[in-house]
């Protein structure tokens, strides 16, 4: 009877063990729309993350599904639908504060500085002061997005943090593609677009009606990041080498895109198939505005702010708090 015990048992951490084993050397990635996704782009066309596993003995598996605005990034990574998300600064520091203490989610790694413009196409309106009822703002998912939170932010510096939700009412959960397609062309119910690159240059390009309202990097004073990728602690914890891989293939992925700017413009072009004018996707890269890099950077002043009217629970010490602490990101902020 002993020796058929310490037979199961053996059975059962063998099971484990291969389990384990099975579990490394995989990676599913959630992705959305957009030019700030591009060191994943980079990462998927010049199969980084695959050499980067080899250098840590593994043949990693990389699986990508594309998804539209952070809410539904944040249930496909709970639901264990996927291993890494990607989305705006807003929904990390959501799904953060709501699993502190259980599933522990935090940040990877950001994707890069990118400005973000909120775009209208209502010659009445110059200033975010000029929204009227009349108006209405798409972007990726109302309320919660990193868009929402920065226009949350910019309302309150302007009439107060108890007002910080007074635009709300006028935003739609909208695909940046629908947003951009109805800025362009006039005339719909969607007259402004709170977007990213490149929608928001192609509806600057192709709407002469069109401009910007608002910088986000004025609001959040100065480059920051704009969309970051983040994991369970879980993951990160039963898949240190593919972590490790992934990380580094980011940090390849970013010194790319400073170095070769064109590279990086036909690497989009392939893997996104966008039709996007390459001229106008070249100007996007090399806008000094733009800076590739894994570390994020100016983040806590928008978790101050969400803490502050109320939407964490918890209060970060600093961005150090929602970001796993690893030497591929480097002096973050």
């Amino acid at each position: 009877m002993k020796s058929a015990a310490a037979a199961v048992i053996a059975i059962t951490l063998g099971m484990s063990a291969a389990t384990q084993a099975q579990a490394e050397g995989r990676i599913r990635i959630a992705e959305q729309y957009g030019v700030t996704y591009l060191l994943l782009n980079i990462a998927q066309d010049q199969k980084l993350i695959e050499k980067h596993g080899k250098k840590q003995g593994l043949d990693i598996t990389v699986e990508r599904t594309q998804l539209s605005g952070g809410p539904a990034i944040n249930d496909a990574l709970l639901s264990g639908s996927i291993d890494i998300a990607s989305a705006g600064v807003g929904p990390l520091l959501t799904i953060w504060d709501r699993t502190s203490g259980k599933q522990n989610v935090k940040g990877v790694a950001s994707l890069g500085n990118f400005p973000y413009y909120l775009v209208s196409n209502n010659p009445k309106v110059k200033s975010i002061a000029d929204f009227t009822d009349k108006d209405r703002i798409g972007l990726p998912a109302a309320g919660v997005s990193v868009q929402s939170r920065i226009l949350q932010m910019a309302v309150a510096k302007q009439y107060g943090d108890k007002e910080f939700a007074r635009l709300d009412k006028l935003t739609q959960t909208l695909p940046h593609p629908d947003a951009a397609a109805a800025v362009i062309a006039g005339g719909t119910e969607i007259n402004a677009h709170f977007g990213n690159s490149p929608y928001q240059e192609q509806e600057l390009a192709q709407n002469p009606n069109a401009r910007i309202v608002l910088n986000s990097y004025d609001v959040l004073g100065g480059p920051s990041s704009s969309t970051v990728l983040y994991a369970t602690e879980k993951y990160r914890n039963e898949n240190p080498k593919t972590y490790r891989a992934f990380t580094a293939a980011l940090a390849e992925a970013a010194q790319y895109a400073t170095d070769h700017p064109e590279g990086a413009a036909d690497a989009y072009l392939r893997v996104s198939k966008s039709k996007v004018d390459r001229a106008l996707l070249l100007k996007i890269i090399r806008n000094p505005q733009v800076q590739f890099k894994v570390a994020p950077q100016n983040t806590y002043g928008l978790a101050q702010f969400l803490h502050r009217v109320g939407v964490l629970k918890n209060q970060p010490a600093s961005w150090r708090d929602y970001f796993f602490d690893d030497p591929a990101i480097g002096q973050g902020g």
